[in-house]
């Protein structure tokens, strides 16, 4: 490209307007245009895939909204080099002069705005997929919409104009539709089914976070669906809501202010952020006050200096008749003897006070109290090394001598004086009066003051400090200076506030999490867990985590990882997202899982998943396929993810322990039955039942029948030190009788006798019945593992 230095001569004037007269605006569309990877097109093969996600999400985001349970179908559809995309969905339908702006408008959407928690939110995604399949094709994007409750349909045949960001209509009609409502979407775009595999996972994935859709696939080498669980329900509905104040960042804070109505910090509080009711408000306002004004030191009456106080406190009364003056005087000395520490505030208010109730003929104004006050800070504060003394030794260990504790105390109390004549500070100003004179004590008498005493001190005396009572600076006041905002902002921080409302967020629940496994996985272990509520960048979020593990999940290589966002899969950019940074820093080892290496992801037959819901997503990208490392997120997925994991390490822990039983069991009965018989042949007498010594070495529950002609019992006898609640099933070819606590059901020619006995550990139980002595009996037990029951029928 020839640069402006190449064609102008040395010298020559005007460069900025010729530099100036090559800028313009740039559209949002046509920046995508040439920057499609950032959104997820940036091939053939995976542009087919987040196509489909685009799609696909609108349609579960529409169907959900309008309270309908979701049914998609998705086809593809294969033309050589070229492939159509179809998408249909039974949601609420666009109106009409809706359809051009949501499909043909990038940045324009509903959710941007609201703090709840949905799959999309920029307004980028399916208009973003109109646009590639414009670029590579050539051709409009295909819409077809009906409204609940309208006869007809609407078709709009569309592309967006690049430089404008503006649809551009190329065909619109109304037409008719066999659904009674919903949306159908026909894209067709140059791609490949080369990320096939990642299709697929991202339509199972969809599937096992949303337990209450349907979904259809329909592509050239198969067709594939996706039935909604038994008895799911829609998500709980959600609801906006405001900020939360932790987390909040400074200039979004400067933004609150300038846009709030109200005048008062108190009130903004309180109007713009949830979770802020008015005691709440009134601690954050007093943090504030803390950073902004400081707190007062409060000091004690010195003893020596009582017998001055009331001629000070009647020298500093003038023009006052002397009988008053003295009554004055000694209702002010006499509230000081009486009351504590006192700040200068604190002083104030006492006078205040002592001249309300001293007032009748005489009146004490504003300018004689303030000389009383005056007048009794400078007693009050004749002697400040007392009060720090007794501050600095409760602060410090008993290693420190009263000769350092002495002179630190004295130390502090000359760095007190004309700059800071109401003994004001920050805490910062208060550390820093702290480390000064800890230095100075240091280098005169070589006394050691270290780090953690220092910070000792500095808390006893922050802490001992009075609150002022001060006005705050306005609303108006606090958005026009970033010193003010800052300390606001640390304030909001620094006071405990609830955790966010949840009513803002629609997490799967630990209960539909599971479902969804075992609808999907064909497992011997399902778990899940569901955190409570946190908050980053005031915005509310939930994490949820399952695992399925066995069965017939493949036993080679590393387990199954499968991220989600907002009910959403996330299929792409494995490595760069914060959910696997955090599952490979786990340490799988301790939960029964392979980890060569002792780090990174684990082996095994296992799929571990992880779902954050949150109002506002910390992508890595626009193209939404990793979430980005926020510590507060990543603390509750290592959380959620550990809590599950210790119900494997259960699971896993008693299925060896079982193995180990079994094997022990396989031994015994391989020697037992040889026992017996040698005992047998030896005592002449007829061989024992080898199942029940088995049952009383293993300590097993053990459920034999006996029959005496029509008699048949059943007897239970529980040898483990635990209770055992039995499901026991007789089947017998006859009609029987005589059931004890029983029920009978007839089924195609036979009879199902069942129990539920519950045997408590060393006790027995008999069941019984009658039946005719030719009928065939098969027993059956459930309720105790297969390791711990030995059964002889």
């Amino acid at each position: 490209m020839t640069s402006f230095q190449s064609t102008l001569a040395d010298g020559d004037d005007g460069i900025a307007e010729e530099l100036a007269a090559s800028q313009r605006e740039i559209s949002i569309a046509e920046f995508f245009e040439k920057n499609k990877h950032m959104l997820g097109f940036d091939s053939g093969a995976r542009g087919l895939v987040t196509a489909v996600k685009e799609a696909v999400d609108n349609a579960l985001d529409a169907t959900e909204e309008a309270g309908i349970l979701p049914d998609i179908y998705v086809e593809i559809q294969e033309h050589g080099d070229y492939y159509t995309l179809v998408v249909e969905d039974n949601g609420p339908g666009i109106t009409k002069e809706q359809i051009p702006k949501i499909f043909g408008k990038l940045l324009y959407g509903s959710r941007f705005h609201a703090r709840e928690q949905s799959r999309g939110q920029q307004g980028i995604g399916i208009s973003a997929a109109v646009l590639y399949s414009q670029l590579t094709s050539g051709t409009p994007a295909k819409i077809t919409s009906r409204t609940q409750g309208s006869s007809e349909a609407n078709y709009y045949e569309l592309v967006i104009d690049t430089d404008t960001n503006e649809p551009v209509i190329s065909e619109e009609q109304t037409t008719s539709w066999d659904r009674s409502h919903g949306t159908r979407i026909e894209l067709e775009m140059e791609a490949n089914m080369r990320a096939r595999g990642q299709l697929h996972d991202y339509v199972e994935h969809t599937a096992v976070v949303n337990p209450h859709a349907r979904l259809e696939l329909r592509e050239p080498k198969g067709e594939f669906k996706f039935e909604r669980a038994e008895g799911a329900t829609l998500p709980a509905e959600t609801e906006e809501i405001r900020p939360h104040p932790h987390g909040v960042e400074l200039g979004a804070l400067i933004k609150m202010l300038d846009q709030t109505d109200s005048r008062t910090v108190r009130g903004f509080l309180r109007e713009e952020f949830t979770r802020v009711g008015a005691k709440t408000a009134d601690s954050i306002c007093d943090a504030f006050r803390d950073r902004h004004y400081g707190r007062e030191l409060a000091w004690t009456l010195p003893t020596a200096s009582e017998a001055d106080l009331e001629a000070a406190l009647r020298d500093a009364v003038s023009n006052k008749p002397a009988d008053d003056t003295e009554a004055f005087a000694a209702a002010v000395a006499d509230a000081l003897r009486e009351r504590g520490a006192l700040a200068y505030t604190d002083l104030e208010t006492l006078v205040a006070d002592a001249a309300a109730d001293a007032e009748g003929a005489t009146s004490f104004g504003a300018t004689v109290r303030g000389h009383v006050v005056d007048a009794a800070w400078g007693v009050l504060t004749a002697d400040r090394r007392s009060d720090l003394y007794r501050h600095v030794d409760a602060a410090t260990s008993n290693q420190k001598d009263d000769a350092t504790v002495d002179a630190l105390a004295e130390r502090l109390a000359a760095k007190f004086g004309e700059e800071t004549p109401r003994d004001r500070l920050t805490r910062d100003g208060l550390r820093d009066f702290v480390v000064r004179a800890a230095e100075t004590t240091e280098d005169v008498d070589g006394a050691t003051v270290g780090e953690t005493a220092r910070e000792n001190i500095t808390e006893e005396l922050w802490m001992n400090a009075h609150t002022v009572t001060d006005d705050l600076p306005s609303a108006a006041d606090v958005e026009g200076d970033r010193n003010l905002a800052r300390d606001l902002l640390a304030a909001m921080s620094s006071v405990d506030v609830m955790a966010p409302p949840t009513s803002c967020l629609s997490p799967i629940e630990a209960d539909l999490i599971e479902a969804g496994l075992r609808k999907e996985f064909d497992a011997e272990f399902y778990a899940a867990a569901t955190r409570d509520a946190d908050v980053h960048g005031g915005d509310p979020f939930v994490v949820e985590a399952g695992i399925a593990y066995g069965g017939d999940l493949a036993a080679e290589g590393t387990v199954d990882v499968m991220r989600f966002a907002n009910r959403v899969p996330l299929v792409y950019q494995r490595g760069a997202c914060a959910t696997t940074k955090v599952l490979k820093q786990i340490g799988w080892r301790n939960y029964g899982l392979d980890q060569p290496g002792g780090s990174g992801l684990p082996n095994g037959p296992c799929v571990i998943m992880v779902h954050v819901a949150s109002t506002n997503v910390p992508f890595t990208s626009e193209s939404k396929d990793a979430l980005a490392s926020v510590p507060e997120i990543e603390d509750e997925i290592e959380l959620a993810v550990r809590e599950a994991a210790r119900e494997l390490k259960s699971f896993l822990n008693k299925r060896r322990s079982m193995q180990k039983r079994r094997e022990k069991q396989n031994v015994i009965m391989d020697v037992l039955p040889k026992m017996a018989d040698k005992v047998s042949e030896m005592t002449g007498r007829e061989p024992v039942a080898v199942e029940d010594s088995l049952a009383r070495i293993m300590n097993n529950v053990l459920v034999e029948r006996e029959r005496d002609g029509e008699a048949v019992t059943l007897t239970v006898e529980n040898h483990t030190s635990a209770g055992a609640d039995l499901e026991v099933t007789e089947i017998v070819s006859a009609e029987p009788a005589n059931v004890s606590e029983g029920t009978v059901v007839e089924m195609d020619g036979e009879w199902f006798v069942k129990w539920s006995p519950s045997v408590s550990g060393g006790d027995d139980a008999a069941l019984t019945y009658t039946v005719s002595d030719d009928a065939d009996c098969d027993l059956s037990v459930s309720g105790v593992e297969e390791e711990k029951l030995t059964v002889n029928r």
